[in-house]
């Protein structure tokens, strides 16, 4: 592993949060870290996790900065203004950028300027239309926060702050592709990202076994899945209905002008590039994360005791993200297939997806990814229009054409 191929997460607040959203996976964290724990991360630790993050990107030509949560806002705007004291102190004139994935209840105007003004890419959390996203992300007094967030979305346009919109996939929203694609359309996202959210009953039971089964795989006895988990292992709804309406409208609208993370990586992945997205690469491992105190984790999903890696006190990032424990994390993704994963067409293209869904018992040694059927559902729809418009590329010509194809029509010739 080389600095070019590892990216860090940082969470400067760790899992404390202004919401109380019932899917959450990282407010568990607490159970590792305390009720105590500070507000936000000391100067001590962001200094050196900036010197260091500068140090470990030397050969790229800008270094990058990834802040979440929790929720990161809740350090507070000075905190922010001294992370980019720092960048400009330690980056020896290098560019450096910076993103953010807040939920955006604390954006008011002097943090849409400072945002602005030092060009953060802004990811905001959205579920949705009103009735959609006001399901499950709650404040922590539980009342709705979907009035709130839009004001922060209209306060970030007014100052023209660069943001992208990530939405959870849940029980409630997945029957609704198509309205709440063309409702983040209508706010003026252009660049979506549609996260499922899979999570287990026993969420408190499962940190160290879950931990243990990517390194020493072991079959869990209880697999409740949460009332909130998008249904995903059958073909016929959940996630994967939820993409295919999706794709259905961007495919015939919105190609070259609206961007989906996992359309544009399919794509990429048929004109035979490498997987831009973790959970679809063939190992694990190249997204790391940094807890408020320093501490190290081989991944977000992953942030267990057995599986830290280090602090960035005791020990330099790099060593850390290619040591023998991260390499052993990384491969076991890749080792622990099932047999009808390495037998399935689409193989390729998901490389078993990511390890914490794997959690359905298939009568095999190793478990099965709960959005298997969905992949299978969203990879054979889209398969034809991705063929045309990488077979488009091909011949320097515009994918958009992809519009007035349809399956049954062969692709164009050269």
């Amino acid at each position: 592993m080389t600095d070019s191929v590892f990216h860090i997460m940082a969470k400067p607040g760790s899992f404390q949060c202004n919401m109380s959203c019932d899917y959450c996976f990282y407010l568990e964290k607490e159970n590792i870290y305390g009720k105590r724990m500070p507000m936000r991360m000391d100067d001590a630790t962001l200094r050196q996790y900036i010197k260091q993050q500068v140090k470990a990107q030397a050969s790229l030509p800008e270094v990058g900065f990834v802040w979440q949560g929790g929720e990161p806002t809740i350090c507070g705007l000075d905190f922010f203004k001294t992370i980019v004291k720092y960048q400009k102190r330690y980056s020896n004139g290098k560019p450096v950028n910076n993103s953010i994935q807040t939920n955006g209840l604390l954006i008011d105007d002097k943090w849409a300027r400072f945002l602005a003004e030092n060009r953060f890419l802004v990811g905001i959390s959205i579920d949705g239309p009103e009735h959609l996203h006001d399901r499950y992300r709650v404040s922590k007094g539980r009342t709705p926060t979907f009035k709130k967030v839009m004001a922060a979305i209209e306060r970030m346009k007014k100052y023209q702050v660069d943001f992208n919109t990530l939405t959870v996939i849940n029980d409630h929203n997945c029957d609704h592709g198509l309205e709440v694609y063309r409702f983040l359309k209508s706010i003026g996202s252009d660049f979506h990202q549609y996260i499922p959210i899979v999570e287990l009953m026993e969420s408190d039971a499962r940190i160290d076994e879950q931990a243990a089964q990517l390194i020493f795989p072991v079959k869990r006895e209880n697999n409740a899945m949460t009332g909130f988990s998008v249904p995903g292992f059958s073909e016929e709804r959940g996630y994967g209905k939820f993409m295919t309406e999706v794709f259905d409208e961007w495919v015939k609208n919105d190609v070259g002008n609206i961007y989906v993370r996992l359309f544009e990586t399919v794509l990429a992945q048929t004109l035979g590039y490498p997987p831009s997205i973790c959970i679809f690469q063939k190992t694990c491992g190249n997204a790391l994360v940094l807890e408020q105190n320093g501490d190290l984790y081989p991944c977000d999903h992953f942030v267990y005791e057995d599986l830290k890696l280090g602090n960035i006190h005791d020990d330099y990032v790099i060593d850390m993200a290619t040591s023998d424990k991260q390499q052993a994390f990384g491969s076991s993704k890749e080792t622990t297939l099932t047999d009808i994963c390495r037998r399935c067409e689409f193989l390729n293209l998901c490389n078993g997806g990511c390890p914490k869904h794997r959690v359905v018992d298939i009568g095999e040694t190793h478990q099965q990814n709960y959005l298997c059927g969905s992949y299978k559902k969203i990879f054979s729809h889209m398969k034809p229009y991705m063929e045309y418009m990488a077979n488009e590329i091909r011949y320097q010509r515009a994918p958009q054409t992809v519009k007035s194809f349809t399956p049954s029509a062969p692709c164009s010739a050269p």
